[in-house]
């Protein structure tokens, strides 16, 4: 039966349609689209007094018409992804990238930003109207402006180089985790995997027409295996799958080996940034963000380090003690960790994690989110239906204020075959002021990949998963909160990549405060929000084994960013010897040789961390500082709330990240508020 929308119902945020995306027309009117931003900037080059109103806001708006074309494309390709779309996304890629460079390479452009930031009434513009010039300025001076034309041919072929490189490298770690399932008949080889994590495998197995229970690498289905099995030979299978996917040892072998594309995109990178001057790419990368260089991030990354490995390196002590106890284990391998650090977690607090699922139903989840920035931040949620979507999971949503609408969200939250695993917001539209004082809505997609719902259950989600829930909402905030007009430096836009992460991991704190869990939690049977000895038990758990997780973060972007500043192309296997020195430096558990983590590291050579995965660490440190002051004032206090809303969430990138942390706090950033919340001493 069709559902019947009422007239309150209808959207008021301008909604892309997915049903009228087909893959045969996309290059057409990719390319339509195109010739229009082209013809449109050169058209209004040819006419006399340039202004910010004529010639930046026109630029924006032939912009924000390709990326209102395009993002619905590459968030399909991301979600629904099939061999079309992704041939249509590789071939307009390109085109994009060529077209970006054309634009950031183009001399009379530059010379007419440069004419408008020397003008008598640039000081009359608003502040993030010159924000937007002065960015432009700086970018055009990063994309080769200055350059002869042979090295602006150069950098040229290098940006779409990169591009297809990443995308490759994307596409292969998708292939490669869905070449992998096995499926299990005898369900005793799966003993302590909760009964929630089963039934999915079951249903997975009935999808496919298929007996007994099927395994895959998919996030859900891997950490119930790693974390909860009782078969040490199968937490082996898996963690060794999803260890070497994309390398030639693993699911699918050399058909999606990524062990080729990395030096080639690490080569690119290099070679870019030499073209512009920079020693190295983490030193270009370094130039747009909060640090100050590599180095100043490489000596963050190892106080973290230092202060953190001591009592990383007791944790595992105590992993391993208790393993020896109960299971007389001398050895402990990589697969193992997990599975005795969660054994050692409800010994010791006495807390099981599918107990705790039933206590966070997705419906309930939500209505607590909505809760909880409705009064931190006077905002109502309300789903709406009369907007078409890619898959059944998916749900719409429009934010308001004061009874008006601001904004709109689509969330699609499980995992399930043809979607790119992990969690992430990305833009749909971004807020900006059109033709004839016109307002357009910022649209947000809010993506996780959570265990689905069994039968006519709803979904239950872990604690973690509800984390990482409002870690996404909390980007999806700085995007849609915005009351910035202009696109450039509207949300997320323009913001320092290292401070990208504040709204995110602030949000995360919520789940671990009493007053929010009674109404972000509510039992599946009986409604009941999560009782107080179960707080109180999630609470004392929080830390545990905190400085074994610091320090695996910190592995990660202690490579990153040593990787992007010492890359040379005449060294062999330089990768592999960079992640074994940054492991023996920082790590505490060391994975098998075959292990090749570098090669399904999408964050930094496909998602847009390269050189920056730092920023996760670099933007806790402002998290956990800016948290202690709702700790201070309590933590829903209104006028905090507003002031984070004010300084924070609404400004975008239109004031440099350090001032408008600065604003709201009224001083530099402290680590130590990071190393508290943290339980390291």
């Amino acid at each position: 039966m069709e559902r019947k929308i009422e007239k309150a119902l209808l959207p008021k945020v301008n909604y892309p349609d997915f049903q009228d995306i087909d893959p045969d027309n996309v290059l057409s009117s990719l390319r339509t689209i195109i010739k229009e931003v082209r013809t449109g900037i050169k058209e209004r080059l040819e006419e006399d007094n340039l202004s910010f109103e004529n010639l930046v806001k026109h630029r924006e708006e032939l912009e924000d018409e390709l990326n209102k074309f395009w993002a619905p494309v590459s968030h399909l390709n991301a979600v629904s992804n099939n061999e079309a779309i992704r041939k249509v996304h590789s071939e307009g890629l390109v085109e994009i990238t060529n077209l970006q460079t054309e634009i950031d390479q183009n001399s009379d452009l530059y010379a007419a930003y440069r004419q408008i930031e020397n003008g008598d009434y640039f000081s009359h513009l608003k502040i993030p109207e010159q924000k937007v010039v002065l960015n432009a300025i700086r970018d055009f001076h990063l994309s080769g402006i200055d350059l002869p034309v042979d090295q602006k041919e150069k950098l040229s072929e290098l940006k779409k180089e990169i591009s297809i490189l990443g995308t490759d490298f994307s596409n292969n770690v998708l292939d490669s985790t869905q070449a992998w399932n096995k499926q299990v008949s005898d369900v005793s080889e799966l003993s302590g995997i909760p009964e929630n994590a089963l039934a999915l495998m079951k249903q997975a197995a009935e999808n496919k027409a298929l007996d007994g229970y099927l395994l895959t690498l998919e996030m859900p289905c891997y950490r119930s295996v790693i974390v909860h099995c009782d078969n040490r030979r199968l937490r082996e299978e898996l963690y060794m799958a999803y260890g070497t996917r994309a390398t030639e040892f693993g699911p699918g072998a050399a058909e999606f080996d990524n062990s080729a594309i990395v030096p080639r995109l690490l080569n690119a990178r290099r070679k870019l940034a030499d073209i512009l001057g920079f020693k190295n790419y983490a030193e270009l990368s370094t130039s747009k963000k909060m640090a100050e260089s590599p180095e100043q991030i490489i000596s963050f990354l190892r106080e973290l380090a230092h202060k953190s490995k001591p009592q990383a390196l007791g944790e595992l002590k105590a992993i391993r003690d208790y393993a020896k106890k109960i299971d007389d284990m001398d050895e402990l391998e990589p697969w193992d960790v997990a599975y005795y650090s969660e054994k050692l977690r409800q010994d010791l607090f006495d807390i099981s994690e599918d107990f705790l699922r039933s206590y966070f139903p997705v419906p309930k989840v939500l209505t607590g989110l909505y809760e909880v920035i409705n009064r931190l931040f006077d905002l109502n949620v309300k789903e709406i239906y009369s907007v078409s979507k890619w898959h059944d999971d998916v749900q719409t949503f429009e934010i308001s204020r004061n009874g008006k609408v601001i904004a709109g969200f689509y969330l699609d939250l499980y995992a399930r075959e043809n979607k790119r695993g992990g969690a992430w917001m990305a833009e749909c539209m971004v807020r900006r002021s059109e033709k004839s004082d016109k307002l357009q809505l910022p649209v947000a997609f809010l993506t996780c990949n959570f265990s689905g719902p069994v039968g006519n259950k709803s979904a239950l989600l872990s604690h973690e998963e509800v984390i990482t829930l409002f870690h996404e909402f909390g980007h999806g905030l700085h995007h849609m909160l915005t009351q910035i007009d202009v696109a450039p430096v509207s949300g997320i836009n323009g913001v320092s990549w290292d401070a990208i992460e504040l709204p995110s991991q602030f949000m995360e704190n919520y789940c671990w405060e009493k007053e929010a869990l009674a109404f972000i939690s509510g039992h599946i049977d009986s409604g009941d929000p999560l009782p107080d000895y179960l707080l109180e038990k999630l609470i004392a758990a929080r830390n545990f084994n905190s400085a074994m997780a610091m320090v695996r973060q910190l592995e990660f972007a202690l490579f990153d960013m040593r990787l992007h500043v010492e890359f040379d192309p005449d060294q062999e296997n330089q990768v592999e010897r960079l992640m074994q020195e940054v492991r023996e430096e920082v790590a505490v558990v060391n994975p098998p040789q075959k292990y090749s983590f570098e090669n399904s590291f999408s964050h930094i050579f496909s998602g847009g961390y390269a050189a920056g995965y730092y920023s996760y660490k670099w933007a806790e440190v402002l998290s956990a500082d800016a948290y202690s002051k709702f700790q201070e004032s309590g933590v829903f206090n209104r006028q905090t709330g507003e002031r984070f809303l004010a300084s924070i969430l609404e400004r975008g990138g239109s004031v440099d990240a350090s001032d408008l942390f600065f604003e709201f706090m009224g001083r530099e950033p402290r680590i130590d508020a990071l190393l508290e919340q943290n339980g390291i001493s």
